[in-house]
């Protein structure tokens, strides 16, 4: 497998723009997707359970090989990239593009995740354990054992693979770190892992039913993020629209939180529970899907201001369900109860979205390629795993001049001004990507203000050079308190030591 540099987070930027100073970002996702998509191939599920998750390989290398785990606990391999046959069946595609499977769990597995550059992979099952495999010798290297119920939901970190996040029916998330020493192995000669940390009734209500003993019962953890600050945890499960923030340097308390109405009452949120969380690459955005048949996409540094926008038209009858955020924040793409999957513009949600018709049975489990862009796969209950192209996967090297303007965002002064004229001549010259409809058009998104974050030097220059953004940039105690780059390094004068020093927890009405 191949070792690949990934592409940095929004926090790890803000990171080495206070290091080096402001540098013009690489682009590793390009925001050229067709509105148009064809089916390459179906690949069936060659067991007797449905589909339960997909994945496709994190590493450019392994961008085309998605991963496929099912009811009856086998995980298996499938190369992309091979050619499918118009007259073949389901089963010979599912020949002809397998690599490898085998069985990864005596019950069935709900999630998986690449870690370690594609070399191991981690599965999440009914049988109350994650597991941990070398994929080259399909051997499980760790087991971890510490839940009580089915766990439903994994997330690696950000920058160290050891450390995983899982959540579980149980209503507890846990951390593991695979580095911790352990001596104990179970009747297969595997290495057990104990959880670092372990939170339990993380979504408990104060209408929450109470057993004999006193005791809340527990609510389900639908899903987990470890967030790309890499400090932060997000939270999501069946007992309402809530989405919850831990700092992991203190896991005591919730940070914040924040659901689609604020300012709801209990019986309005209660049945609308939480099938999947994802975010982009730069961990910027959450989207969240609902059982009210929406998904909603928030910003991340805006949480008190509940979602930014919202997408309906699909149909979420089940937590089985999975919606994902494409990696360049520019889409969002779902399954749905009846029978196809959907793909919306985040920056036009009010526009229908597009359909993707070919399956017979519920759509649940989708994934994005991070590297082979316009590339998707989708799941569903006919046994099938669904591989779509867009019809303009590839776009020329000139970058056009909406992603131009989304990079704007982050440069302030003669920067951006230099940015927006290169902008204006490839418009004039037809040689951007795609047309685009004015400047205006990125306003719908809502773009995050970026703090001014530069050397001292360099600062004292874009001052007297921008005096009309010095509202904007302005370096009050309120505005330093709220930048992402205080959270990550916070001011010595203000003395915070966790981001919850940073958000405000909204009143919630239960």
């Amino acid at each position: 497998m191949e070792t690949t540099s990934k592409p940095r987070s929004f926090f790890q930027g803000v990171r080495s723009r206070e290091l080096h100073g402001s540098r013009a970002p690489k682009r590793s996702y390009v925001d050229c997707l067709a509105s148009e998509f064809s089916e390459a191939g179906a690949i069936a599920a060659e067991h007797n359970g449905p589909p339960m998750a997909i994945s496709f390989g994190k590493t450019s290398r392994n961008s085309h090989i998605v991963a496929m785990s099912d009811e009856d606990g086998y995980l298996s391999l499938f190369d992309t990239r091979r050619r499918f046959s118009a007259s073949a069946s389901h089963q010979e595609n599912a020949d002809r593009t397998k690599v490898c499977d085998w069985v990864a769990h005596q019950n069935a597995v709900f999630d998986i995740c690449w870690i370690k550059d594609d070399t191991q992979i981690v599965t999440a099952s009914g049988d109350q354990t994650v597991k941990v495999w070398d994929i080259q010798e399909k051997k499980c290297t760790a087991v971890l054992m510490g839940h009580t119920g089915s766990v439903k939901s994994l997330s690696p970190h950000p920058t160290n693979p050891d450390i995983i996040v899982s959540g579980s029916r149980d209503g507890s998330f846990a951390l593991w770190d695979m580095r911790c020493n352990s001596t104990s192995k179970n009747t297969l000669a595997e290495l057990c892992i104990c959880p670092t940390a372990v939170i339990k009734g993380a979504h408990l209500t104060p209408w929450a039913k109470r057993s004999r003993r006193g005791r809340a019962a527990p609510r389900s953890i639908t899903s987990v993020l470890n967030l790309k600050d890499e400090v932060s945890i997000a939270t999501a499960g069946a007992v309402d629209s809530v989405v919850k923030f831990w700092d992991t340097r203190s896991l005591k308390t919730v940070v914040t939180q924040t659901c689609p109405q604020m300012e709801s009452n209990e019986k309005e949120r209660r049945f609308h529970g939480i099938t999947s969380l994802s975010q982009d690459l730069n961990g910027v955005f959450v989207s969240a899907s609902c059982m009210d048949n929406s998904i909603y996409l928030y910003n991340v540094l805006q949480l008190e201001k509940g979602p930014m926008q919202s997408f309906s038209g699909g149909r979420i009858e089940s937590f089985f369900v999975k919606s994902a955020i494409s990696p360049d924040a520019a889409y969002i793409l779902s399954g749905s109860s009846d029978g196809n999957a959907y793909i919306w513009q985040v920056n036009k949600p009010q526009e229908d979205p597009v359909i993707l018709k070919s399956h017979d049975g519920e759509v649940t489990a989708v994934d994005w390629s991070h590297f082979e862009v316009g590339k998707i796969a989708t799941s569903s209950d006919d046994f099938t795993v669904r591989i779509w192209n867009s019809e303009n996967r590839y776009c020329p090297s000139t970058p056009s001049s909406s992603a131009i303007r989304r990079r704007i965002m982050a440069f302030p002064g003669v920067e951006c001004r230099r940015l927006m004229n290169e902008s204006m001549d490839m418009s004039k010259d037809g040689k951007s990507c795609r047309s685009d409809e004015g400047v205006d058009e990125i306003n719908s998104l809502n773009p995050i203000k970026m703090p001014r974050i530069c050397t001292p030097d360099s600062q004292k220059k874009q001052c007297m050079l921008d005096s009309d953004m010095s509202e904007t940039f302005e370096k009050t105690p309120e505005a330093t308190m709220k930048s992402p780059s205080s959270v990550l390094n916070p001011p010595s004068s203000l003395k915070r030591k966790t981001i919850r020093d940073y958000f405000v927890v909204p009143t919630l009405n239960l």
